[in-house]
Formats: structure tokens, C-alpha cells, sequence
């Protein structure tokens, strides 16, 4: 580690420094530092790390300071484009359409990330680097306002899209207005609403914030960053979005082109020979083959070698480690800040209300009660789940928010005491009938607990219903294949979003480095509804304004320490209310070819760097 302090400068002296209040004053001291050289950029990082800060919040904290963007150096070999054969990917929870935009699972917006591309993504060492746009908006080179309501971006010139048609400044600017349009319904509609914009010329705009924004990197920047052909999409304006053929042959500015696209199996595409970035991409091909499950697609590739990288491989350190003893490839835990819970609907999924079940207009019969939620949080193991069936993947927790550490709250607990939930329950009146099941007033504590296909979260469920009969809850669980419940059609009932079931247990992922877009996914405004094609994400329909006006202070203030504490209290109002029940906090486990150069980031989809992969012989 020497190498990387300045003379007398350690993490540690950073860390030191920056422990306590982290008070701005001592930040901006630090960050003269970093500006005089007495101490490195990255030591600086490092040291924010250690008291919780990701490197990109650091990094940003740096560039809004002045202090020159750091360059990243990159380790990619290949002199030429091409002559890699086809890179094989598995994944097994497949994708159903290629616009990330209009997606709801994970897997959709992970393939589409080789096709469709932001201004600016993150790369493996959290720095925020340059896609589409010509330079990162620093304050150095004029891009970023000091008071945080302005953001300038200059484009790249001489990229096309697939169709060779040329990629401008204009596309930027379409796909901001398309995706703020409430009845395009855009899962990333957030990103985009209330901004403005000014055009400056062909291949530089300027947005402007409504209010101070603390963090401007969302717009334009990883999954919600992708920008979409004006040329093809303006015909598809407004409710006609789900209608374009290309949300399932998309025509991007990224390093493949489709070739074809079989939803919920295989996506074949070829290089593109006018790709922007010079000797890339290496290969030649690419296939993303879907179906199985975690342990076929940890076999294919750390036992046989049948496919080059798998991702989310959800399975016990045992079955891990003996599939990598195939030799053919290791696996590859990705930090992240992804927590594994259990939500409970507060509607009713067994009342039809205007055609939609799991309506805001109804509550549900048990969840109402308190009691009967603080009940299940009681009976949910979380350390024999984190020790015995997620290993080193994952560690108990009580919280909701779970990254970055500065955020993660220290005022939360959790305990797993079957007494305690039958006490709760009786003292709430919950009395056992028939068949030792709890119910009063004609309500049964009998529910229905959904979840994906997965064995994990199968064991998971199995745990949980042990438990719950010991209590007197009735447990029917229900699995579905990965590719129907993370499923973007909002005409599939078994989707997590249309939620028709009591309880359902699935990951909440954080895309970027900030928690302001995931903690807002609980904001009342963002409960999926037949309107908004069940494309938001408050899947427990929870609605308390305590938890909005608190969201909103957090989204305009921009001293990092008050703002922590904000996000911290959000977290402990959703954990409070047993809105959510937390079950382990999860780290990404990937597999990949043992010859693989394959840079990976949890900030974006895991194929968004797929143009720096190559074959290191």
C-alpha cells in the first residue's frame, strides 16, 4: 500500500482524520490536500471509504471541489477489433425485452446494457467514467454549477447508431422528454421529470435541476443513463413506448448488435464494426443464454467450461467450491450494496378493484395490524440464513439500507424469538383456531409467501415457514421461474410487481453509489398500478408521509453529513413500520473463464463494461 500515500500521508492518518462528524470543514481540508499533492487522490478515496463513502461518492466529492477528474488507467490488451469467437454468457434468470428503461427485473436491464448506452457509467473502481459523452462534467472544465443545479455535457462526435444513422446531441434531449412522460410509464421515469434543458449546439446541452441536487450523476448515467435512437422512438411516444420494435431489437450506439432475440431464452448478436472506442470489442460474438437455474450455470462454467461468465450465482459456499474445482473457472464475489428481504403487501392481493388486485384502494385484512408484521419479522432466522445457506454471499442484517456503510443505521435490531412473535400475537388478540391456525374476526394468519425459483431463497422460504407453524401462521409457498416474476409484462400476474401474494421475497439491488433513488422506490408516489404498467418499484404498496417529506429533504440537501442522517431515518421508518422484513445484506457472486478478462461493477448492469472484455492467453 506504501506506493500510493504521499511521504508521511497514510489511509490510516486519512481514516483518523476522518472519523467522528466528518465535518465539512475537515472534508475541504482534506480535499486541499489532495489539490496540493500532500496527500493522493488516492489515499483521499481510500480514506472515505474506511468511514463508509463509496469511491465514486468520493470521487465526485473531489470533482465538485475542483480537483482534477482522475484518469483511469485501462489494463485492455487487444491491438484490434475482432478475432475473439463468440463470448459466451449464462443467464439463467433470462431476459424478456431489451429496453432497460421499460424494465422491471434485473435481467432485462443487464442484457440490454451491451446494446444501448449511457453518457457516463461506473467503472470497476467505482470512478465515473465517460460512454457516449465526450468528458466527465467536472467544476474544473465547466461542467458542473457550483450551487448544484446545472450540469453541462458535451456528447462524442462520429458515433452512429447500428442503423448508421448519426448520434447527436438530439438524442440525449428526445430520450430525456420520452422517458419523463408518465404514460411512457419508464421505470426510470425519476431520473427524468422536472428537469430542463438547453441546447447548445450539436454535441453539448445543459440540464438544469429544479432544486439543488446532491447527486447529479443519475440522469444520462448507468442503467437510467441510456440513451435511446430519436430517429426511431419518436414514432412511439407516450403509451404507443411498449409498442416499438425496438425494446426487443434494439438499435444502440453499444459494442453488439442483435442478431436475434428469443425472449425469456437466447440473445445472439454480432460485433459492431463501427463501434466508438478503438481495437474493441475483442470478440467477435456475443450469446446470452437464459433458463436453469444457479447451479447448472455455476457448473457451465467452473466445472465444464461450457460458457465464459455467469452472473448472480446464488448458492452455498459448498456447492461453490466444489464446482470450481473443475478448473475451468472461479468465481468472483462483486461488492455491493444488495439486500435480500421479505415484503409484506399492505393491500389486499384477494380483491379485485377496478381489474387490479393488490389495489391501494383496499388494505390488507392482517397486515393492517402491526402486531401481526412485527410477528414475522420475529420468525425469520436471519443468522442460519446468512451462515447456513448464503455463506460469504451474505450477512444478517436488519436493515433495508445497507450501503454504503456511511448510510447503513446503527439504531435498528432484530432477534429471532418464536416466543416473543406468540406473545405479540396474543396480546394483539391473534388466538389460535382450527388447526392451531391464529385468526380473529373471521381473518386467518394463513398467506401466501412467493418468491423466485431459486435454492437459496426455496430454503430461505422452508426456514421461514418452520418457524411461522410454531406460531400459529399458515405458510403456502409458491416459487416461480426467474424469467416470469422478474418479467417486464404487465399482463403477467406471477410478476413481483404485480405482487399477488401476502408476503414475496426477491434482492433490492442500489445502481448507483448514492441511496437517494433506492429509498425512494418506497416513496408513495412509486407503488406499481395497472396505470403505470406495474413498472414502479414500492411492490409492498407501503404509503406513510412521514417517510415522503423526509425523501424530499433528502433529495435537495447537500451537506453529506445531514443528508446521511436523513437517509439513515428513512431507513429506520421502513424497518419501524415491518414494511419490509430485511433478511441478509448480499454481495454479488459471479463466474467466469479462468482466461477471462471480464471488468465487472454492482453501479451497472454487469454486461456494461462488456466492450473492455477480452481473452488473456
Amino acid at each position: 500500500m506504501l506506493p500510493f500515500w504521499a511521504p508521511g500521508q497514510t489511509q490510516r492518518t486519512v481514516s483518523k482524520q476522518l472519523e467522528g462528524d466528518m465535518k465539512e470543514r475537515e472534508i475541504r481540508g482534506l480535499i486541499e490536500q489532495v489539490r496540493s499533492g500532500e496527500i493522493s487522490r488516492r489515499s483521499f478515496v481510500r480514506g472515505m471509504m474506511s468511514v463508509g463513502l463509496t469511491a465514486p461518492m468520493a470521487g465526485m466529492m473531489l470533482a465538485h471541489s475542483g480537483v482534477a477528474h482522475a484518469q483511469p488507467t485501462s489494463g485492455y490488451k487487444p491491438t484490434q477489433a475482432g478475432g475473439g469467437g463468440t463470448l459466451k454468457v449464462l443467464q439463467w434468470q433470462s431476459a424478456t425485452m431489451l429496453n432497460p428503461h421499460l424494465a422491471v427485473g434485473l435481467a432485462d436491464q443487464h442484457s440490454s446494457s451491451a446494446f444501448y448506452e449511457p453518457l457516463a457509467s461506473w467503472d470497476e473502481d467505482g470512478n465515473l467514467v465517460p460512454i457516449l459523452a465526450a468528458e466527465v462534467p467536472t467544476l474544473e472544465n465547466g461542467g458542473l454549477s457550483e450551487d448544484g443545479l446545472t450540469v453541462t455535457w458535451k456528447v462524442k462526435q462520429g458515433v452512429t447508431w447500428h442503423d448508421g444513422a448519426p448520434f447527436t446531441v438530439d438524442d440525449c434531449l428526445f430520450t430525456a422528454e420520452f422517458l419523463a412522460d408518465p404514460e411512457v410509464s419508464a421505470s426510470t421515469i425519476k431520473s427524468y421529470q422536472g428537469l430542463t434543458f438547453e441546447r447548445l449546439d450539436d454535441f453539448s446541452f445543459r440540464l438544469t435541476f429544479p432544486k439543488p441536487t446532491p447527486f447529479w450523476a443519475d440522469p444520462f448515467v448507468g442503467i437510467a443513463g441510456a440513451i435511446l435512437p430519436k430517429h426511431l422512438f419518436s414514432e412511439y411516444k407516450g403509451v404507443a413506448a411498449r409498442e416499438a420494435p425496438m425494446n426487443m431489437k434494439p438499435i444502440g450506439t453499444g459494442p453488439y448488435i442483435v442478431r436475434e432475440f428469443v425472449p425469456g431464452d437466447l440473445v445472439l448478436a454480432d460485433a459492431n464494426p463501427n463501434y466508438h472506442e478503438p481495437n474493441r470489442p475483442y470478440f467477435d460474438a456475443l450469446e446470452i443464454k437464459g433458463g436453469g437455474d444457479a447451479v447448472s450455470a455455476a457448473r457451465a462454467v467452473l466445472q465444464t467450461g461450457d460458457y465464459d461468465f455467469t452472473w448472480n450465482l446464488s448458492i452455498g459456499d459448498d456447492i461453490l467450491t466444489s464446482l470450481s474445482e473443475g478448473g475451468a473457472g472461479e468465481p468472483v464475489i462483486v461488492a455491493s450494496a444488495l439486500i435480500e428481504f421479505i415484503s409484506l403487501n399492505h393491500t389486499d392481493p384477494r380483491t379485485e378493484v377496478d381489474g387490479e388486485y393488490s389495489s391501494v384502494a383496499t388494505e390488507h385484512p392482517a397486515f393492517k395490524d402491526k402486531a401481526v408484521r412485527q410477528a414475522l419479522s420475529y420468525l425469520v432466522d436471519r443468522k442460519s440464513i446468512g451462515d447456513f445457506i448464503y455463506g460469504q454471499a451474505g450477512v444478517e442484517t436488519g436493515n433495508f439500507l445497507v450501503g454504503p456503510p456511511r448510510y447503513v443505521s446503527e439504531n435498528t435490531n432484530w432477534e429471532f424469538n418464536i416466543q416473543k412473535a406468540i406473545d405479540t400475537l396474543e396480546a394483539a388478540g391473534w388466538s389460535a383456531g382450527a388447526g392451531g391456525v391464529r385468526e380473529k374476526d373471521g381473518v386467518k394468519l394463513s398467506f401466501l409467501y412467493q418468491t423466485s425459483t431459486n435454492p437459496q431463497r426455496q430454503k430461505t422460504q422452508a426456514v421461514v415457514k418452520q418457524a411461522c407453524a410454531e406460531a400459529g401462521i399458515e405458510l403456502e409457498l409458491k416459487a416461480i421461474a426467474g424469467s416470469i416474476y422478474f418479467s417486464s409484462d404487465p399482463g403477467n400476474p406471477d410478476t413481483f410487481t404485480r405482487f399477488m401474494a401476502d408476503m414475496e421475497e426477491y434482492a433490492s439491488p442500489m445502481q448507483q453509489p448514492d441511496p437517494g433513488n433506492l429509498m425512494y422506490n418506497y416513496h408513495s408516489s412509486q407503488v406499481p398500478t395497472k396505470a403505470n404498467n406495474y413498472l414502479l418499484r414500492n411492490v409492498p404498496r407501503y404509503r406513510n408521509p412521514e417517510y415522503d417529506a423526509l425523501w424530499e429533504q433528502s433529495a435537495v440537501e447537500l451537506d453529506p453529513v445531514k443528508r446521511a442522517e436523513q437517509l439513515i431515518a428513512l431507513n429506520d421508518l421502513l424497518v419501524g413500520d415491518v414494511a419490509v422484513v430485511p433478511v441478509v445484506a448480499r454481495q454479488f457472486v459471479a463466474g467466469k473463464n479462468l482466461a477471462l478478462v471480464a471488468p465487472t461493477t454492482a453501479w451497472a448492469g454487469f454486461l456494461s463494461l462488456v466492450k473492455d472484455w477480452y481473452i488473456d492467453a
